[in-house]
């Protein structure tokens, strides 16, 4: 009678835990819109998407692609990301080692001596001890064993733990491919920016040679009065202008090699490339795909909408703190008051098995706050996600326009230089007839250089343009 009284106490004591975890608040959780347009423009509806092509494949320079091996293998930060994988690993292992039972060996030695007039005392005193046997006054205790402690995850608290740390080390893998992606993108932005500086710089060298065959005919026309000291002084001018300006290209071309070795995770160094042909380069044509596509292409969208699901499992981790939880304890090994007796068996043979049972019941307030915390943070990653997908349709839109209006653009500054190269020549007939102006060869010619300048400037965009949409696609990781 007397032992199913006690069973009925555990089972209503049980149950009133459970119950008590029934007053859970109630919190919205956000349901992510990753809805897109059907295409990028209206008469774009090819599915072919370049995004899936190697870079390896993607760019045919032999030395951007030697340059792009480098960075992938020695960037520091990418090494740095890699570390960080290892940490999200290791926390898949660690979460996995909390669900399994811990067996722990332990061993101790120790003493005491009880006090006369208290309870332990008073029970030495009054045992029926044999005449030379009395109790010990001090009286020790050694043991040693094993001791195993395991929680019961009965609400899944400890899974959903282990699931969650297995989907931040898969978005800590996307995080590091997104890194790669844009480190093959900033590779290719500055070696392309190097090869179109030696072009500016070998601009400028012709620029000051042509000018400087205008000087020594200006100076020639002036020994037969034909031109004044002004012309002269004029041209000077200029050539020693365009000839400063070639010092600030040179620095120009060394901070953009300096950049790219950083990149690469070196010290400065030279940095071979191909700038013979710069300006017959013809930007590849990049397949968009459709929009959808980006939700698999694109490793940051992948990193976010892995690291909104760990949320979403976190707030069942979190939700799973409010329920009783059930821990059970056992041991077994030996123990004495001397040494001697120590491993006697089966006197000094000792074992334990305890069970726990224990629930929040007074100030859950840590417990309401943790719950609401990953509450909040399951609506953050739900917008982040949200938010990538909204910033990379916008990415390969821009670049889709970009690419089209440059080309535009290029035609007609292509027409341009070609109008001024022909003015030169056209300006100096002029000049040596007296039918023009030295001001009219001079600003001919530094409009000829500026529209080269541009020139190039407007191929590099159009270069950087491909590149950036092969990276907005999601290409560069693979």
């Amino acid at each position: 009678m007397f032992k199913n009284k006690t069973y009925q106490l555990v089972l209503l004591g049980v149950a009133g835990l459970m119950l008590h975890g029934c007053g859970i608040p109630d919190l919205a959780v956000k349901k992510p819109d990753s809805q897109l347009p059907d295409s990028f423009k209206p008469a774009l509806t090819q599915k072919t998407n370049t995004a899936k092509i190697q870079w390896k494949t993607f760019f045919d320079d032999p030395n951007l692609l030697s340059l792009i091996d480098t960075a992938v293998a020695n960037n520091k930060e990418v090494n740095i990301m890699l570390q960080r994988i290892s940490v999200a690993q290791n926390e898949i292992q660690a979460r996995r080692g909390e669900y399994l039972p811990f067996v722990n060996f332990g061993a101790g030695a120790g003493g005491d001596k009880t006090a006369d007039f208290t309870r332990n005392g008073a029970v030495e005193d009054n045992l029926n001890i044999k005449p030379g046997q009395a109790f010990p006054t001090f009286l020790g205790d050694y043991q040693f064993g094993l001791i195993s402690i395991w929680e019961v995850d009965i609400w899944k608290k400890l899974r959903n733990a282990t699931k969650v740390a297995m989907l931040e080390y898969m978005a800590s893998i996307e995080g590091k491919n997104f890194l790669v992606t844009n480190l093959v993108a900033e590779v290719a932005h500055s070696y392309y920016e190097l090869a179109a500086l030696d072009n500016q710089l070998e601009n400028l060298e012709q620029n000051i040679a042509i000018q400087k065959n205008g000087l020594e005919v200006v100076k020639e026309l002036q020994m037969y009065a034909r031109s004044t000291t002004l012309a002269v002084k004029r041209y000077d001018a200029e050539v020693t202008k365009n000839q400063s300006k070639r010092y600030e290209i040179k620095q120009q071309i060394t901070e953009a090699e300096n950049r790219i070795n950083f990149l690469l995770g070196r010290t400065p160094q030279p940095i071979k490339r191909t700038s013979a042909g710069f300006m017959d380069i013809k930007p590849k044509m990049v397949d968009a795909g459709i929009p959808s596509q980006l939700l698999q292409n694109r490793p940051d969208i992948r990193q976010a909408e892995l690291e909104m699901s760990a949320a979403d499992l976190n707030i069942q981790v979190a939700r799973a703190n409010f329920y009783p939880s059930f821990a059970i304890k056992a041991g077994v090994g030996f123990q004495a008051f001397d040494l001697k007796y120590l491993i006697n068996t089966p006197e000094s043979l000792a074992a334990m098995v305890v069970g726990d049972l224990v629930a929040p019941v007074v100030n859950k307030n840590a417990i309401i706050a943790q719950y609401k915390n990953a509450n909040a943070q399951q609506i953050q990653a739900a917008f982040e996600y949200e938010q990538s997908i909204v910033k990379a349709y916008a990415e390969v839109a821009n670049q889709l326009a970009n690419i089209d209006n440059l080309g535009s653009n290029y035609q007609l500054k292509k027409k341009q230089v070609d109008y001024l190269v022909q003015s030169i020549d056209i300006s100096s007939q002029l000049f040596k007839s007296a039918r023009a102006d030295y001001l009219d060869i001079l600003l001919t010619q530094r409009d000829a250089l500026d529209a080269k300048k541009e020139l190039i400037e407007t191929k590099q965009k159009q270069i950087i343009a491909m590149v950036d949409l092969y990276k907005s696609l999601g290409g560069g990781w693979q």
